[in-house]
């Protein structure tokens, strides 16, 4: 079999038709593998830049603010941030469906941003702020602020793009299932190598209880002796191990966001949009009261907001998780190793889960799957090896529930646009996919805050010579399992109300295609 006529079978395209053909989808597919670069870099890994690398992880209050510790300061500008960020999703969906140029109204935001979104990410690392300041913390945060609003930029159009190549369900399903897969490779790649490379390169910085054994009995001494001889010492490493990864992150966000760069002008320059309002562009008011018409979109909205904190431990919880509790962060690269395969062969299994069970109930099913699993990890615990080998088995299923929900949700909120054009007559792809960004930051938001809170209630300070105690172990813990399982629960919820079948689906885009038959 020729490879064009396998990816064919792959996006269910037909060839020469004049409908979606495979080589835009794959293009689309590779400007979301760029994208995810820069999303991972910096929801992944800002935090730990500002903690770690800043030093604004001190148990201290009044690092930044006399009343609260640095490292919850650096929670508060995370969630305030995403907040923010995501409230501007449906204005800027509202700018895209305004949008009238000779290239379409979603294509040319990849275009305009790509270098603009590429500088403001490098900015966001750079290497020269003083530790530990409230000039550098304000900065910072005016950076972070700079760059949610560029981010929305292109990311609304992007996946609102969806809808505008095609308008068949089942065709667009497989084009989201192949560039979800592709988001999560790129995603992967991030998540996975950083970790990696700080750990080497700031080994050499780290003690850990084999060396306090070694100064006992090289000295003669007791533990608390050993640890204040280390601590007599050691600040110049701290500062040293600060400083190395300020350099590590940033050379790792110039490296990813020049290769994501390349990836987006591909994306533009091979998409095409077909599905597209000729209409006279409304109001930012008149497009906001169609979200309100759309009661499905608002579900799938509802319930994306109830899961915000179901992959929490994807997110910088589990990367501190990894180095305090685990003591060596390349232990999260195993940690999102674990949830790929699970993720991929429910990705693959998709189109026969929706065509089995429908989006809805494949989508309630497999976080149904994922509640019990948390639950389980939950009350097993982590403390013998044995309970680690459970709680691995666990992050492996966890994958399923991921895979599925990044590739479902996408598909159903384009049914919603289908759904509010049967019922209004305006298709409103941008401030409908809008919601779909807003989802994601606002789970990016709460991936961020309940990680950076569960460092700071587990007492962690990256200066001190045992930076956890059992207690703020296990604290963490709980923390970040806990508030997953009750949000697998959550996510559930607003889904039993939702209605679109992928037959209704078909009757609604039949239906308008003869209405605006009759309107010629």
């Amino acid at each position: 079999m020729k490879i064009n006529d396998l990816l064919h079978k792959i996006y269910g395209t037909k060839p020469n038709d004049g409908n979606l053909q495979p080589k835009e989808a794959l293009a689309y597919g590779i400007a979301g593998f760029g994208q995810n670069f820069i999303c991972t870099i910096i929801g992944s890994y800002l935090t730990i830049f500002m903690t770690d690398a800043l030093l604004f992880g001190s148990a201290e209050k009044g690092t930044v603010f006399k009343s609260i510790t640095g490292a919850m300061a650096v929670a508060f500008l995370m969630l305030g941030t995403r907040i923010f960020d995501a409230l501007n999703d449906p204005i800027m969906g509202s700018i895209v469906d305004r949008t009238r140029t000779k290239w379409g109204k979603c294509r040319p935001y990849l275009k305009w941003t790509a270098i603009p979104i590429a500088v403001m990410t490098i900015i966001c690392f750079l290497p020269f702020f003083p530790a530990k300041t409230k000039s550098t913390f304000v900065m910072i945060s005016v950076i972070y602020v700079i760059w949610s609003v560029v981010y929305t930029i292109v990311d609304v159009p992007y996946w609102g793009l969806s809808t505008c190549m095609t308008n068949d369900t089942v065709v667009r399903g497989n084009m989201l299932t192949v560039t979800r897969l592709l988001c999560t490779l790129g995603a992967g790649i991030v998540t996975v190598g950083v970790p990696i490379i700080t750990g080497a390169v700031t080994a050499k910085y780290k003690y850990t209880a084999d060396d306090i054994s070694e100064i006992m009995s090289q000295f003669g001494v007791d533990s608390e002796t050993a640890m204040t001889y280390i601590d007599t010492v050691k600040p110049q490493f701290i500062q040293a191990n600060a400083d190395t990864l300020k350099w590590t992150y940033f050379i790792c966000a110039l490296v990813f966001t020049l290769l994501a760069v390349p990836m987006f002008f591909y994306g533009f320059k091979n998409t095409k949009e077909r599905f597209t309002s000729t209409d006279n562009p409304t109001s930012l008011w008149h497009n906001l009261g169609l979200l309100f018409k759309n009661k499905e979109l608002l579900l799938v909205v509802l319930s994306g907001i109830l899961g915000g904190a179901r992959m929490v431990y994807t997110y910088t919880g589990g990367l501190y998780f990894a180095k305090y509790v685990l003591k060596q962060e390349g232990w999260y690269s195993l940690i999102t190793l674990l949830v790929v395969p699970g993720g991929l062969v429910a990705s693959l299994l998709v189109p026969w889960m929706t065509k089995k069970f429908t989006k809805k109930w494949a989508y309630i099913y497999v976080h149904i799957l994922g509640a019990v699993v948390m639950f389980a990890m939950y009350f097993i615990g982590y403390d013998k090896p044995w309970k680690l080998i459970v709680c691995a088995v666990g992050l492996v299923l966890l994958g399923i529930p991921q895979g599925v929900n990044n590739i479902i949700t996408y598909a159903m909120i384009g049914d919603t646009v289908e759904y509010l054009e049967w019922k209004t007559g305006e298709r409103g792809e941008g401030i409908c996919f809008a919601m779909q960004t807003l989802i994601n930051k606002v789970g990016m938001a709460v991936g961020a805050f309940v990680g950076v809170f569960s460092y700071d209630w587990a007492g962690i300070n990256p200066a001190a010579t045992m930076a956890i105690t059992p207690d703020g172990e296990k604290i963490m813990w709980n923390v970040l399992v806990l508030s997953g399982a009750i949000s697998m629960v959550g996510t559930i919820i607003p889904m039993l109300f939702y209605t679109i079948t992928e037959k209704k689906q078909k009757q609604m885009v039949e239906e308008i295609a003869a209405r605006k038959a009759n309107a010629k």
